[in-house]
Protein backbone atom coordinates (compact mmCIF):
# COMPACT_ATOMS: atom_id res chain seq x y z
CA UNK A 1 0.00 0.00 0.00
CA UNK A 2 1.06 3.72 -0.75
CA UNK A 3 1.63 5.73 2.53
CA UNK A 4 -1.40 8.31 3.05
CA UNK A 5 0.24 11.40 1.94
CA UNK A 6 0.32 13.83 4.93
CA UNK A 7 -0.81 17.67 4.75
CA UNK A 8 1.41 20.19 7.09
CA UNK A 9 -0.88 22.85 8.19
CA UNK A 10 0.90 26.45 8.30
CA UNK A 11 -0.37 28.84 11.09
CA UNK A 12 0.13 32.60 10.03
CA UNK A 13 0.07 34.86 13.29
CA UNK A 14 -0.25 38.12 12.60
CA UNK A 15 1.87 40.82 14.74
CA UNK A 16 0.33 42.76 16.84
CA UNK A 17 1.43 46.09 15.47
CA UNK A 18 0.10 44.83 12.13
CA UNK A 19 -3.51 43.43 13.72
CA UNK A 20 -6.83 45.67 12.56
CA UNK A 21 -8.72 47.24 14.75
CA UNK A 22 -12.88 48.68 15.29
CA UNK A 23 -11.56 52.06 15.91
CA UNK A 24 -12.50 55.65 15.13
CA UNK A 25 -11.07 58.98 15.40
CA UNK A 26 -13.88 60.76 14.77
CA UNK A 27 -14.86 63.65 17.31
CA UNK A 28 -18.74 64.11 16.60
CA UNK A 29 -19.64 61.29 18.94
CA UNK A 30 -18.21 58.15 17.21
CA UNK A 31 -14.68 58.27 19.26
CA UNK A 32 -14.04 54.52 19.19
CA UNK A 33 -10.81 52.78 21.10
CA UNK A 34 -9.25 49.50 20.41
CA UNK A 35 -10.00 47.15 23.43
CA UNK A 36 -7.92 46.36 26.30
CA UNK A 37 -7.59 44.60 29.54
CA UNK A 38 -6.53 45.99 32.61
CA UNK A 39 -4.13 43.50 33.00
CA UNK A 40 -2.31 44.22 29.41
CA UNK A 41 -1.71 48.00 30.82
CA UNK A 42 -0.20 46.51 33.95
CA UNK A 43 2.20 44.49 32.44
CA UNK A 44 3.05 47.02 29.61
CA UNK A 45 4.54 49.22 32.55
CA UNK A 46 5.60 46.50 34.81
CA UNK A 47 7.58 44.99 32.12
CA UNK A 48 9.66 47.93 30.77
CA UNK A 49 9.85 49.73 33.77
CA UNK A 50 11.79 46.89 35.98
CA UNK A 51 14.01 45.86 32.65
CA UNK A 52 15.05 49.23 33.19
CA UNK A 53 15.94 48.76 36.49
CA UNK A 54 17.98 45.75 35.85
CA UNK A 55 19.45 46.97 33.06
CA UNK A 56 20.38 50.09 34.64
CA UNK A 57 21.56 48.56 37.70
CA UNK A 58 25.18 49.12 36.89
CA UNK A 59 25.10 51.76 34.27
CA UNK A 60 28.55 54.46 33.17
CA UNK A 61 27.61 57.54 34.62
CA UNK A 62 24.74 58.12 37.25
CA UNK A 63 23.38 61.89 37.30
CA UNK A 64 21.37 62.98 40.40
CA UNK A 65 18.81 65.59 39.74
CA UNK A 66 17.39 66.57 36.68
CA UNK A 67 17.41 70.34 37.13
CA UNK A 68 19.29 72.58 34.19
CA UNK A 69 22.14 71.55 35.12
CA UNK A 70 21.57 67.84 35.50
CA UNK A 71 20.07 68.16 32.00
CA UNK A 72 22.33 69.93 30.46
CA UNK A 73 25.07 67.76 31.13
CA UNK A 74 23.14 64.49 30.42
CA UNK A 75 22.26 65.88 27.14
CA UNK A 76 26.13 66.60 26.19
CA UNK A 77 27.36 63.39 27.41
CA UNK A 78 24.27 61.66 25.37
CA UNK A 79 25.12 63.40 22.34
CA UNK A 80 28.95 63.10 22.77
CA UNK A 81 29.03 59.43 23.96
CA UNK A 82 25.83 57.67 22.66
CA UNK A 83 28.03 54.38 24.01
CA UNK A 84 27.49 55.27 27.71
CA UNK A 85 24.41 54.25 29.92
CA UNK A 86 23.09 57.50 31.63
CA UNK A 87 20.93 56.93 34.69
CA UNK A 88 19.17 60.26 36.05
CA UNK A 89 17.88 59.79 39.10
CA UNK A 90 15.10 63.04 40.44
CA UNK A 91 13.44 62.61 43.43
CA UNK A 92 10.87 65.11 42.29
CA UNK A 93 7.38 63.42 39.78
CA UNK A 94 8.38 66.54 37.54
CA UNK A 95 11.82 66.75 36.48
CA UNK A 96 13.37 70.63 35.99
CA UNK A 97 14.38 71.64 39.21
CA UNK A 98 13.61 75.71 39.32
CA UNK A 99 13.95 76.13 36.02
CA UNK A 100 10.01 76.21 34.89
CA UNK A 101 10.31 79.94 36.26
CA UNK A 102 12.76 82.65 35.99
CA UNK A 103 12.70 84.78 39.09
CA UNK A 104 10.09 85.73 41.53
CA UNK A 105 7.70 83.04 39.52
CA UNK A 106 7.91 84.82 36.44
CA UNK A 107 8.38 83.12 33.43
CA UNK A 108 11.24 84.76 31.59
CA UNK A 109 14.23 82.98 31.43
CA UNK A 110 17.72 85.16 31.00
CA UNK A 111 21.00 83.54 30.11
CA UNK A 112 23.97 85.11 29.58
CA UNK A 113 26.36 85.09 27.09
CA UNK A 114 27.83 83.00 25.67
CA UNK A 115 25.87 80.07 26.75
CA UNK A 116 23.47 81.21 24.17
CA UNK A 117 25.35 78.61 22.04
CA UNK A 118 23.40 76.02 23.66
CA UNK A 119 19.97 77.65 23.02
CA UNK A 120 20.74 77.57 19.05
CA UNK A 121 21.69 73.81 19.53
CA UNK A 122 18.11 73.10 20.78
CA UNK A 123 16.50 75.16 18.66
CA UNK A 124 14.90 77.35 21.31
CA UNK A 125 13.79 80.78 20.67
CA UNK A 126 14.84 83.96 22.36
CA UNK A 127 15.55 87.62 22.38
CA UNK A 128 18.61 89.18 22.22
CA UNK A 129 19.73 91.62 24.89
CA UNK A 130 23.35 92.12 24.18
CA UNK A 131 24.91 90.90 27.14
CA UNK A 132 22.42 88.42 27.24
CA UNK A 133 19.49 86.54 25.89
CA UNK A 134 15.95 86.03 27.19
CA UNK A 135 13.81 82.87 26.21
CA UNK A 136 10.40 83.75 26.44
CA UNK A 137 8.81 81.52 29.12
CA UNK A 138 11.73 79.64 31.30
CA UNK A 139 9.50 75.97 30.38
CA UNK A 140 10.26 76.28 26.70
CA UNK A 141 13.95 75.48 27.39
CA UNK A 142 12.84 73.24 30.17
CA UNK A 143 10.66 70.84 27.90
CA UNK A 144 12.79 71.04 24.66
CA UNK A 145 15.70 70.28 26.90
CA UNK A 146 14.10 67.49 28.93
CA UNK A 147 12.55 65.85 25.25
CA UNK A 148 15.65 66.14 23.63
CA UNK A 149 17.11 64.20 26.56
CA UNK A 150 14.81 61.34 26.49
CA UNK A 151 14.61 60.42 23.12
CA UNK A 152 18.33 59.46 23.56
CA UNK A 153 18.50 55.57 23.18
CA UNK A 154 21.46 55.42 26.03
CA UNK A 155 19.24 58.00 28.62
CA UNK A 156 17.34 56.06 31.62
CA UNK A 157 15.06 58.80 33.76
CA UNK A 158 13.98 57.67 36.71
CA UNK A 159 12.00 60.05 38.60
CA UNK A 160 9.87 59.96 41.52
CA UNK A 161 13.18 58.13 42.78
CA UNK A 162 15.65 59.75 45.63
CA UNK A 163 19.13 59.15 45.94
CA UNK A 164 19.00 58.50 49.75
CA UNK A 165 22.97 57.37 50.53
CA UNK A 166 26.29 57.14 48.29
CA UNK A 167 27.91 53.83 47.80
CA UNK A 168 31.39 54.31 49.05
CA UNK A 169 34.45 51.22 48.21
CA UNK A 170 37.99 51.82 48.81
CA UNK A 171 39.40 51.95 45.65
CA UNK A 172 42.99 49.85 44.10
CA UNK A 173 44.78 53.11 45.24
CA UNK A 174 43.06 52.74 49.05
CA UNK A 175 40.93 55.60 48.83
CA UNK A 176 37.54 56.58 49.19
CA UNK A 177 35.54 56.68 45.94
CA UNK A 178 31.94 56.87 45.57
CA UNK A 179 31.30 53.52 43.54
CA UNK A 180 27.46 54.79 43.09
CA UNK A 181 24.31 55.54 44.60
CA UNK A 182 21.60 54.48 47.11
CA UNK A 183 18.11 55.04 45.63
CA UNK A 184 14.61 54.75 47.04
CA UNK A 185 11.33 55.69 45.98
CA UNK A 186 10.86 58.99 47.06
CA UNK A 187 7.00 58.78 48.68
CA UNK A 188 9.06 55.75 50.62
CA UNK A 189 12.31 58.14 51.77
CA UNK A 190 9.84 60.72 52.70
CA UNK A 191 7.83 58.20 55.19
CA UNK A 192 10.91 56.29 56.61
CA UNK A 193 9.95 57.80 60.15
CA UNK A 194 6.47 57.03 59.73
CA UNK A 195 6.70 53.19 58.91
CA UNK A 196 9.03 50.16 59.87
CA UNK A 197 12.16 49.40 58.04
CA UNK A 198 11.90 50.13 53.87
CA UNK A 199 15.04 48.92 53.20
CA UNK A 200 16.75 50.86 49.25
CA UNK A 201 18.05 49.28 46.39
CA UNK A 202 21.67 50.57 44.71
CA UNK A 203 23.09 51.04 41.24
CA UNK A 204 26.82 50.91 40.71
CA UNK A 205 28.46 53.21 38.34
CA UNK A 206 32.12 54.45 38.04
CA UNK A 207 30.74 58.04 37.97
CA UNK A 208 28.05 59.93 39.84
CA UNK A 209 27.22 63.46 38.85
CA UNK A 210 25.50 65.07 42.18
CA UNK A 211 23.11 68.46 40.03
CA UNK A 212 20.83 68.27 43.47
CA UNK A 213 20.84 72.56 43.51
CA UNK A 214 21.60 74.23 46.83
CA UNK A 215 19.86 73.89 49.97
CA UNK A 216 16.69 72.87 50.50
CA UNK A 217 14.27 69.65 51.19
CA UNK A 218 16.74 67.23 49.09
CA UNK A 219 19.58 69.82 47.61
CA UNK A 220 22.98 69.84 48.02
CA UNK A 221 22.49 66.13 49.03
CA UNK A 222 25.65 64.42 48.13
CA UNK A 223 27.86 67.58 49.47
CA UNK A 224 25.99 67.33 53.24
CA UNK A 225 26.76 63.65 52.70
CA UNK A 226 30.51 64.00 52.34
CA UNK A 227 30.64 65.77 55.26
CA UNK A 228 28.46 62.90 57.52
CA UNK A 229 31.31 60.31 55.92
CA UNK A 230 33.69 61.90 56.77
CA UNK A 231 35.16 62.86 53.50
CA UNK A 232 34.56 66.60 53.64
CA UNK A 233 35.42 68.75 56.67
CA UNK A 234 33.09 71.14 56.62
CA UNK A 235 30.24 72.89 53.81
CA UNK A 236 31.06 75.93 52.18
CA UNK A 237 28.14 77.43 51.92
CA UNK A 238 26.88 79.00 49.19
CA UNK A 239 27.25 82.92 49.84
CA UNK A 240 25.18 86.07 49.06
CA UNK A 241 23.81 87.09 45.54
CA UNK A 242 26.41 88.36 42.95
CA UNK A 243 25.85 87.47 39.22
CA UNK A 244 29.36 88.91 37.78
CA UNK A 245 30.93 86.09 40.44
CA UNK A 246 28.59 83.44 41.21
CA UNK A 247 28.28 82.10 37.61
CA UNK A 248 31.81 82.12 36.46
CA UNK A 249 33.24 80.37 39.97
CA UNK A 250 30.14 77.30 39.14
CA UNK A 251 31.47 76.63 35.90
CA UNK A 252 35.11 76.74 36.22
CA UNK A 253 34.88 75.30 39.90
CA UNK A 254 33.24 71.83 38.46
CA UNK A 255 35.00 69.17 39.01
CA UNK A 256 35.63 66.12 40.68
CA UNK A 257 35.39 66.66 44.35
CA UNK A 258 36.45 63.36 45.60
CA UNK A 259 37.30 60.31 43.68
CA UNK A 260 34.16 59.42 41.54
CA UNK A 261 32.35 62.19 42.74
CA UNK A 262 31.43 65.11 40.23
CA UNK A 263 29.49 68.03 41.42
CA UNK A 264 27.78 70.36 39.37
CA UNK A 265 25.27 73.26 39.06
CA UNK A 266 24.62 75.12 42.70
CA UNK A 267 25.19 72.09 44.59
CA UNK A 268 28.54 73.28 44.30
CA UNK A 269 28.30 76.64 45.57
CA UNK A 270 27.47 74.99 49.21
CA UNK A 271 30.53 72.45 48.95
CA UNK A 272 32.74 75.51 48.23
CA UNK A 273 30.97 78.84 49.49
CA UNK A 274 30.54 80.61 46.56
CA UNK A 275 27.85 82.96 45.55
CA UNK A 276 24.73 82.67 44.29
CA UNK A 277 23.69 84.43 40.83
CA UNK A 278 19.48 84.04 41.71
CA UNK A 279 17.61 84.10 38.11
CA UNK A 280 20.29 83.89 35.52
CA UNK A 281 20.52 80.52 34.07
CA UNK A 282 23.78 80.46 31.63
CA UNK A 283 26.21 79.07 34.53
CA UNK A 284 23.61 75.94 34.77
CA UNK A 285 24.10 74.98 31.64
CA UNK A 286 27.64 76.20 31.22
CA UNK A 287 28.36 73.63 34.48
CA UNK A 288 26.12 70.80 33.27
CA UNK A 289 28.34 70.80 30.13
CA UNK A 290 31.76 70.84 32.21
CA UNK A 291 30.61 67.84 34.53
CA UNK A 292 30.33 65.81 31.18
CA UNK A 293 33.79 67.05 29.94
CA UNK A 294 34.83 65.58 33.47
CA UNK A 295 33.09 62.36 33.46
CA UNK A 296 34.19 61.63 29.88
CA UNK A 297 38.28 62.49 31.27
CA UNK A 298 37.39 60.16 33.74
CA UNK A 299 35.81 57.54 32.18
CA UNK A 300 38.51 57.77 29.22
CA UNK A 301 41.70 57.51 32.01
CA UNK A 302 40.00 54.61 34.13
CA UNK A 303 40.15 50.65 33.62
CA UNK A 304 36.54 50.23 34.38
CA UNK A 305 34.80 46.20 35.20
CA UNK A 306 31.51 45.94 36.36
CA UNK A 307 31.01 49.50 36.87
CA UNK A 308 34.06 49.56 39.19
CA UNK A 309 36.95 51.44 38.68
CA UNK A 310 39.77 48.99 38.63
CA UNK A 311 42.97 51.15 37.63
CA UNK A 312 44.39 53.38 35.46
CA UNK A 313 44.90 52.57 31.99
CA UNK A 314 48.15 52.88 30.77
Amino acid sequence: MSPVPTIERQTTVTPIHAQKYDVNENYEGAYRFAPIEEAQVSRAMIRRYFNTMYERTISDVVIVGAGSAGLSCAYHLASSRPDLKITIVEANVAPGGGAWLGGQLMTPMVIRKPADRFLRELNVEYEDEGPFVVVKHAALFTSTLLSRVLAFPNVALMNATAVEDLIIHEDHQGQQRVAGVVTNWTLVALNHDTQSCMDPNTITAPVIISATGHDGPMGAFSAKRLVSAGLLKELGNMRGLDMNRAEPAIVNGTREVVPGLILTGMELSEHDGSNRMGPTFGAMIGSGIKAAHEAIRILDASEIRNGKVVGVKA
